[in-house]
């Protein structure tokens, strides 16, 4: 079955129903225009919910020059759209749901019961309150050749001709979820120059661990240790290793880097210290001292408490010769070299890098060659790190983009 419509009054198709289209549908029908969300999986806000498992980390509370730094190569366009709606502004708009928030001891936001089910439910309630019509199952195949949005569903193929479009589709990372970056040939077609999705905040690859290694100690964590890259600062926290290299919340934060590293260079080193805690002198004192009969492992395990995991990768990666002199063995501990090799794949990351560039966007993210066609989320070209900077932006740009729908109707400018 094929169907076609043209509204009379005013009205907008949002294609994705993540956080950046369903904030944009909200402030749209909060403005009387009539709204059609459609999305392609059989419920929406999927993946906003799986990053909720384990604790909703809504946005971040650190001062805001930190906050905006987080944002990288594209800080200048992440802050214009967080100069309307910053995180103290998002944390306002979620006790209006009646949610209430507060913050952790890392500075990270969350739901007071730390689900994101509750947030999603009371949200889904106020939008159709609104009246905005959502439409689950239905799958965006682009245009057809005089225009008209090709919407496939289980019945047949929807045409809808709205007054203006936002895409708000997600990234390429979770494709089980709806991000598949499906749409990056669509907008291709359409003359919209896309920068090639990389993964963002995901695991990387080594050469090969050695079987004990991989075998013992796969989903070991490494706690209280530090990473770091050349010419920065070292990073402290903990991260994972798994059967083919590290993931986890410290290489997430550096994940950018690694994966410029990787392209540029084809590899990327880190010095990982496993003793922070020690100075590099307290270190080469302990494993000074005499250890008599006993044997290295022993000793590691006695005078600096490294043993497990540690030991194991210590062994794995440090020159063997190291073990018989107090100052080299002190030197590997406090600077391992870890090379990582490659990104796992796409699909694992918890985000990813590029999409739509700023540069084909004007200042209220409609698409320069295909004017009254808006984007917003994840499918722009910008990355941050866990900790909340994923969804604040994506909130923010599904706001602006819902201001520039509202100017370009009433023929009026956001400033």
């Amino acid at each position: 079955m094929t169907a076609s419509a043209r509204p009379s009054s005013p009205n907008v198709a949002i294609i994705g129903a993540g956080p950046s289209g369903l904030m944009a549908a909200e402030i749209l029908a909060s403005a009387g225009i009539a709204v059609d969300l459609y999305d392609a999986m059989p419920s929406v806000g999927r993946k906003f919910l799986l990053a909720g498992v384990g604790g909703m980390n809504i946005t971040h509370a650190e001062d805001r020059a930190a906050f905006l730094g987080r944002y990288r190569e594209r800080e200048a366009q992440i802050t214009a759209l967080l100069d309307g709606f910053d995180a103290t502004a998002l944390r306002e708009w979620i006790h209006g749901l009646g949610i209430e928030t507060f913050v952790g001891s890392s500075g990270r936001v969350f739901p007071r019961d730390m689900k994101a089910a509750p947030l999603l439910r009371a949200w889904l309630k106020r939008l159709r309150e609104q009246g905005v019509r959502i439409h689950t199952r239905h799958r965006w195949l682009g245009w057809t050749d005089d225009g008209a949005l090709r919407l496939a569903h289980a019945e047949g193929e929807l045409h809808a001709r709205p007054s203006a479009t936002l895409l708000a589709l997600g990234g390429g990372s979770w494709a089980r979820l709806g991000s598949d970056g499906a749409w990056v040939p669509l907008l291709a077609q359409r003359g919209v120059s896309i920068a090639p999705l990389r993964p963002s905040n995901c695991g990387f690859e080594v050469r090969a661990w050695s079987p004990y290694l991989r075998d013992k100690f796969a989903g070991a964590p490494l706690k209280n240790v530090t990473l770091q890259l050349p010419d920065a600062a070292p990073r402290q926290g903990e991260f994972v290793l798994t059967a083919q290299g590290v993931e986890g919340s410290l290489v997430y934060a550096l994940s950018a880097e690694i994966r410029q590293a990787i392209e540029r260079d084809g590899h990327s080193t880190l010095h990982l210290d496993l003793q922070p805690q020690r100075s590099l002198a307290q270190v080469q004192q302990a494993l000074s001292k005499a250890r008599g009969a006993a044997s290295m492992a022993k000793h590691l395990h006695r005078q600096l408490g490294l043993d497990g995991v540690k030991a194991a990768l210590l062994r794995e990666l440090a020159d063997p010769t190291h073990f018989a002199d107090p100052v080299d063995l002190a030197a590997a501990i406090k600077a391992l070299p870890l090379t990582l090799i490659a990104t796992r794949p796409l699909d694992e990351a918890i985000s990813s890098a590029g999409g739509v560039p700023f540069e084909q966007l004007d200042a209220q993210l409609m698409l320069r060659a295909l004017p009254g066609v808006f984007c917003a989320g994840e499918m722009l070209d910008w990355e941050a790190p866990t900790g909340g900077y994923l969804l604040t932006a994506c909130f923010a740009s599904g706001r602006r983009a819902a201001l520039g729908i509202l100017a370009r109707l009433s023929n009026k400018h956001v400033v």
